[in-house]
């Protein structure tokens, strides 16, 4: 999926109009309640950590401060619309076991595995802990060799799970999403935030 570049595509442009106008009708007070945003009333402007970043959202048009790609950008207006307040939960998915997410989500979860064996190959232990922690990550243990928890949005932490290369096996990698993540975002919109994190990584792993 192609994110940058999207200004003329007419479809998005017209889910971005009636993203901010459903969001136009929602005190700045309640929708940072319900997303985990910060409202300063003082300056009508919502606070929103995404990955490294803050992002300042102004009100009532919604603008933002950041030169964020806008598949990105809808995605976190999608996020404000939708938060109903629900609480993290620690349980973790895959994007199959999403609502609505058998066909869309299953799909994501293969194509993801796939993406994450390609980009990990060769890749050192060092080099992959590296650019997660670049992109705001923060690291858990579990069973897996690493497991790092990406700050999406506020009450959206996407999980990654990587076992590194042995001498029978190459590098893997599972995205997993927490159990109330339908209460923040689609499934569709689940699935572009994976896709934002894979070309994230790629990104990352480039810089290095």
């Amino acid at each position: 999926m192609e994110y940058k570049n999207q200004t003329e595509n007419r479809a998005f442009q017209e889910m971005l109009q009636a993203a901010v106008k459903r969001l136009q009708n929602r005190s700045g007070e309640d929708l940072a309640a319900k997303s985990g945003a910060v409202f300063h009333s003082s300056r009508n402007v919502l606070e929103v950590l995404s990955f490294y970043e803050t992002i300042e959202i102004q009100l009532p048009e919604f603008r933002i401060n950041s030169n964020m790609d806008e598949w990105h950008y809808l995605i976190l207006l999608h996020y404000l619309d939708m938060a109903d307040g629900t609480e993290v939960s620690q349980e973790l998915i895959t994007f199959g076991n999403l609502k609505d997410g058998l066909i869309r989500g299953t799909k994501f979860d293969r194509t993801a595995e796939q993406k994450l064996e390609k980009l990990l190959q060769d890749k050192d232990p060092e080099k992959i802990q590296k650019a997660c922690k670049n992109l705001g990550a923060e690291f858990t243990e579990t069973k897996a060799d690493l497991c790092a928890v990406f700050p999406v949005l506020p009450r959206y932490p996407v999980t990654l799970k990587i076992w590194f290369a042995d001498e029978e096996f190459p590098a893997s990698g599972k995205i997993f999403l927490q159990d109330h993540a339908d209460h923040y975002l689609s499934v569709e919109d689940a699935v572009t935030v994976g896709e934002i994190l894979l070309q994230k990584l790629s990104e990352a792993f480039s810089s290095l």
